[in-house]
């Protein structure tokens, strides 16, 4: 038996879960209540999936099971049991410091959303794989800790040979720095692991992989998994159960396919209607545009054979692509296949390459700061991860004002009125432009990430993986707004992506992209409805339904 630290009240791990978290209350220091009696168990070899929009407060019931909680929350009652032991039980919320972290990582393991981020980049991963070894004792020997992380990085996919092993994050791919993390999480045979969005910001093809991955080693190893996304798409890939939240509570949990195609819960029901389907009615008026007869105006945007090389691997091979006046046009294609290269050569972001690159016929510089002030405000870039793109040290406001004072001539008065309109305008609180940058949801700072590029009213708008880390109701509304913008502004959008189940809500026309070279490019529905090139048809057979 175990104390529930915040009231005394004694409890237990029912036989059969690896994990159960009963009536967990955490508030701010302020006495906001984030979390109110959120309840859920996991069975060994179970995959959990806890759903809902950002702000739901589902990241922070499941880094609960890891007894942590963000700066300025607290537990106010509750109690999260583990089993390090066959007979033994513990609340990580009720341990030291000391005790939780011989508990993590040993018993309850975690992957996180960003492996870029959370991988150290001056480690080797082989040696990172045995750091976590090492710490918690796994094994009795160098040898032995030595044969589990070949055995660990074989589990998950990847070569265990030593020349593999002594690469730096920095030389895999984002699918491979994932599956590292996978690896590390799995390392010493937890009883529980917890991922946090863990295939985010992947290709559809690799995400399929690791999906896979993730599936087998739970199955194999009788892991309790507590899976945290906004994707129901890849729930229905993977889950066993799901679990609903909305405003700190649960408010339908079940099984996975009645949770999705027989939703109770009318909040439930909402985010099922806002999943985008490939064969699903676009969300605006989308019309393709044909290609310009002769006299007709130029092209927006005209990119003409870019190539781009990075020692001796080819990037991009002789890239033409076109973007019209209020067209938005999807680059489709997988990690590694040049697209966001190529849109950075666009915007002015990676100025080594060979060819051309105009603005309504006016040849770009290939550096963004050789660029004129009026081609710098009618060009912008919205980045994949608002965690790295927004200043941790400036307030909303204060970076969303930078492109204005930069690029106009408004007055402090009429660039804070113009902040206040855009948040407004991406449906955030004009409020929060006093807030820093980890006062934020995920999903928050990419809305603060897109006003800040939307509040110079650019003429073409170039979105790398913009809707990757929102769940699917902000992803809608994101979408919704840019086709709105575009109908206003007469906006252009080159919407760099892997989703490919995005492309009829939001473009016009597809191109896709694989290793450096445009392999198919057509209208949306000629290119999902008949797709002509082997690599579509495989992007779309990989795409997640549900």
């Amino acid at each position: 038996m175990t104390a529930d630290a915040a009231t005394g009240t004694q409890v237990a791990l029912a036989a059969g879960n690896a994990i159960a978290v009963s009536d967990l209350r955490v508030a701010s220091t302020s006495g906001i209540e984030v979390l109110r009696g959120v309840d859920y168990a996991i069975s060994p070899g179970e995959v959990l999936a806890l759903v809902g929009e950002s702000g739901s407060g589902k990241t922070t019931a499941g880094l609960a099971a890891l007894g942590h909680l963000r700066r300025g929350l607290r537990a106010t009652g509750g109690s999260v049991l583990v089993a390090p032991k066959v007979g033994e039980q513990v609340d990580m919320l009720a341990l030291t410091s000391k005790e939780r972290r011989q508990v993590r990582g040993a018993v309850v393991a975690y992957v996180p959303q960003d492996p870029a981020l959370s991988l150290n980049p001056s480690l080797r991963i082989g040696r990172q794989v045995a750091e976590v070894l090492e710490t918690h004792g796994f094994a009795g020997s160098a040898e032995a800790r030595a044969d589990r992380v070949r055995e660990v990085l074989t589990e998950v996919g990847l070569p265990g040979d030593p020349a593999y092993q002594r690469r730096y994050p920095h030389q895999l791919s984002g699918g491979q720095q994932q599956r590292v993390g996978i690896a590390m999480a799995f390392a010493c045979r937890p009883s529980v692991v917890v991922l946090d969005e863990p295939t985010t910001g992947l290709d559809v093809t690799t995400q399929a992989l690791v999906l896979r991955t993730i599936g087998r080693l739970t199955a194999e190893h009788r892991v309790a998994a507590l899976y945290i996304t906004h994707d129901l798409a890849v729930v229905a890939q993977i889950a066993d159960r799901v679990a609903v939240m909305y405003a700190g509570e649960i408010v339908e949990v079940g099984e996975c396919a009645q949770v999705l195609h027989r939703p109770a819960h009318d909040y439930t029901r909402r985010l099922v209607a806002a999943v985008p389907q490939l064969d699903g009615p676009a969300t605006a008026e989308l019309t393709a545009e044909p290609e310009p007869a002769p006299g007709e105006p130029a092209p927006l945007l005209r990119a003409s054979g870019l190539s781009v090389r990075y020692g001796s691997h080819q990037v991009l091979r002789g890239v033409d692509l076109a973007v019209h006046a209020g067209e938005s046009v999807m680059l489709l294609g997988e990690s590694g296949s040049g697209k966001t290269t190529l849109s950075r050569c666009v915007a002015g972001l990676a100025d080594e390459f060979a060819g051309t690159v105009e603005l309504d016929g006016v040849p770009l510089a290939r550096s963004t700061r050789q660029r004129s002030t009026a081609q710098r405000r009618e060009l912008q870039y919205v980045f994949q991860s608002p965690f790295s793109s927004l200043n941790p040290r400036k307030t909303i406001g204060q970076s969303i004002e930078v492109p204005l004072v930069w690029l106009t001539t408004m007055d402090r008065a009429a660039r804070q009125d113009r902040v206040r309109q855009i948040l407004e305008q991406v449906r955030l609180d004009p409020a929060m432009v006093h807030r820093l940058p980890d006062e934020l949801s995920g999903g928050q700072r990419q809305r603060a990430a897109i006003a800040r590029t939307l509040v110079t009213a650019p003429r073409l708008l170039v979105c790398d993986e913009v809707t990757s880390a929102l769940d699917v109701s902000v992803q809608a509304t994101i979408i919704d707004l840019l086709g709105e913008l575009r109908t206003e502004l007469g906006m252009a959008m080159l919407f760099v992506t892997h989703n490919i189940a995005l492309a009829r809500h939001v473009a016009d026309r597809i191109v896709v992209l694989n290793g450096g070279e445009i392999v198919e490019s057509g209208p949306v529905d000629e290119v999902l409805d008949n797709p002509s090139h082997p690599y579509t048809r495989t992007l779309l057979e990989n795409t997640p339904q549900m």
